[in-house]
Parts: structure tokens; C-alpha cells; sequence
């Protein structure tokens, strides 16, 4: 079994460097940090969990509150925070929660019957009585790709990345463009604001009806939400998703109706999860940090728990436009 010993001999460092770096303090270069980390990783060593619980008097027991609905973007992020996690000696309670006020309570109640060093969201609640409850009992939380108010944050900027995937499509000379998203949460309601601020830029009017919000992120809604928009009125050219799923569902109507993409509709996505680029055609999405976000929620925790309390503020991470083959120019 790999112990402290053998990852500072393999590191050339001492086992005190190395057990810093386990147990999340800050006086560690980050280059070394990095180095340990990843000998961590490699050599699979898992520390003891039990002897660290007693002498720190900690659970190392980490929540995560995600929605029973979870897409393939949380799928994708929740493994690379898992395993993260994992490096730092925690293991993980998932707690499911649907899209309303029951629902949130049950997870509540749950939340308060477990032993937790500290709660990851990778969904977004609403009841303020959960951010009561996680300040009255000093429990850390990290938001992970969405803000919320008073949780130290990991995420991209959602309006910019939404104006410039928006801006994309009206530079490929688009002028009716079309979105499908949701306001439940803050990051549909932020990428819608990009879609509309896009178009204000760009001295187009905005208008409302060019938006449909569904209540969930998913390729079933996605689907539901083309079909309104062609029941409404053909008279588009390019659609803006607020995620990949959403996009997905968009295209499967769009072929069974008969129409060409990007020949007739251009179609842009925003996660980029790992099946957009399979898709026939090639999926042109915002491209999110998925691995660095993962990285950073876990970590960032990790700190909260052994004392960091950092700045206070979010950690805003870079996006990228991919362009595939989803979009062109309009004829």
C-alpha cells in the first residue's frame, strides 16, 4: 500500500510538504502542489480515512446536491469532482433533488441528518432555509458552474460566452434568430440575457417571442421547444440553445421536419459535452472548462474545509467558441 512516505520520496520532498498538500494548506508552492497531486494520482494512494477522522475530528464526508434529472454536462462534471474528491481522502453523498419546493425540503432534511464536512451544488437551490442552515452550521459550500449569492462560485461568464456564441451567428449574416431555454435557474436566465444583449449590439430589436423557456434542460425539451417555434412561424434561420441537450432535441426535429442544418437552420449549443462532437452535423457550441471547473469546486472546498477563506469572490473561468459544422453563412 502507498503511503505519505513513498509519494515524497517520489516527489523529492518532504512527507510534511506532502501531507500540506493532502490535507488542503496554502503553503505549497503550486508547481510542487501540482507535482504531488499528480504522483497522487498516478500511484492511486487513498489516505486513511478512519485514523484521520479521529485524530481531526471530521467526517470526510462531502455532499453533492444535484438534480434527479442531471444531463451529460453534471454526468461528466460530478465524475471529475468525485475523483478529485477522492485524492483528498473524501467520499461523497449524492443528494437528488427535482425541480420544487417539496422536493428541496425532503433533500434539507436528509442534509441535516448526515455528517458532512462540506456541500458541493452542481444544482441550484431556491429554498433560502438550505443557505440558513449551511451558515448557522458553519458547513463550507461551493456553488460549481453557477453564481449564487453569498457561495463562493466556480463558473464561466454565461452572458458574455451566450453574447458571443449569439454574435456568431449574426456575423454569419443572421438576423432571425431563435432561443430555447429556462428560467428556472440563474445561468438560463444570464445566457438568455446574452442572446437578447447580442442582438442589441448588433442594433437588432429585441424581441421576447423569439424566446421559449422550457422547464427542463433536456434533449425531450429541447424537441418540444422547436416544435413550437415551428408551429409559431418558420420565418428564422438560426437557433441558439442554452445547452447542448437542448440542441440535440432542436436537431431531431428539425431533420424529421425535412429541414437542413446548417443549410436551412444554424444551430449553436453551450457546454460542449463530449457527444457534440459526434453529432452529424458537427455540433458549434460555447466549449466549458468541464476538467478545470471540476478541479477547481473540489479543491476550493478541500481549502474551505481546512480553514481558507479566500476573497469572497467567484472564480470566473474561460470559455471557448468551438465552430464546427452546425453553422454557416446564410444564403
Amino acid at each position: 500500500m502507498v503511503s505519505i512516505k513513498d509519494i515524497a520520496k517520489q516527489a523529492g520532498m518532504s512527507p510534511a510538504t506532502v501531507s500540506r498538500v493532502i490535507n488542503g494548506k496554502n503553503n505549497v508552492n503550486p508547481d510542487k502542489r501540482d507535482q504531488i497531486l499528480k504522483i497522487i494520482e498516478e500511484t492511486g494512494y487513498v489516505p486513511n480515512k478512519a485514523a484521520r477522522s479521529m485524530v481531526l475530528q471530521r467526517s470526510f464526508t462531502v455532499g453533492i446536491i444535484i438534480n434527479d434529472t442531471f444531463n451529460m454536462f453534471q454526468r461528466q462534471l460530478f465524475s471529475v469532482i468525485e475523483r478529485r474528491l477522492g485524492f483528498f481522502g473524501y467520499h461523497t453523498l449524492f443528494f437528488f433533488v427535482q425541480f420544487d419546493g417539496a422536493s428541496e425540503e425532503a433533500c434539507l432534511v436528509r442534509l441535516k441528518s448526515e455528517a458532512l464536512d462540506g456541500i458541493i451544488m452542481i444544482h441550484e437551490m431556491k429554498d433560502p432555509r438550505f443557505y440558513a442552515y449551511a451558515l448557522e452550521m458553519r458547513i463550507p459550500l461551493v456553488a460549481s458552474t453557477f453564481s449564487t449569492q453569498g457561495v463562493l462560485s466556480i463558473h464561466v461568464n454565461e452572458e458574455q460566452a451566450a453574447f458571443d456564441a449569439v454574435s456568431h451567428l449574426i456575423s454569419l449574416g443572421h438576423r432571425k434568430i431563435c432561443m430555447i431555454s429556462g428560467g428556472g435557474f440563474s445561468f438560463g436566465r444570464q445566457r438568455a440575457e446574452g442572446f437578447f444583449q447580442a442582438h442589441e449590439a448588433a442594433g437588432l430589436e429585441r424581441n421576447e417571442n423569439r424566446l421559449i423557456q422550457v422547464p427542463y434542460y433536456t434533449i425531450e425539451f429541447g424537441m418540444y421547444g422547436m416544435r413550437e417555434f415551428l408551429l409559431r412561424d418558420r420565418d428564422f434561420s438560426a437557433l441558439f440553445a442554452a445547452t447542448d441537450e437542448l440542441a440535440i432535441g432542436a436537431l431531431r426535429v428539425l431533420r424529421d421536419e425535412g429541414l437542413r442544418v446548417p443549410e436551412d437552420i444554424s444551430v449553436v449549443g453551450f457546454d460542449d459535452i463530449e457527444i457534440a462532437d459526434y453529432l452529424i452535423p458537427r455540433l458549434t457550441t460555447i466549449r466549458q472548462p468541464l476538467d478545470e471547473i471540476g478541479e477547481q469546486t473540489a479543491l476550493t472546498l478541500h481549502k474551505l474545509i481546512n480553514g481558507y477563506r479566500g476573497t469572497g469572490m467567484d472564480m470566473i473561468l474561460p470559455y471557448k467558441l468551438i465552430i464546427r459544422e452546425s453553422t454557416a453563412r446564410k444564403i
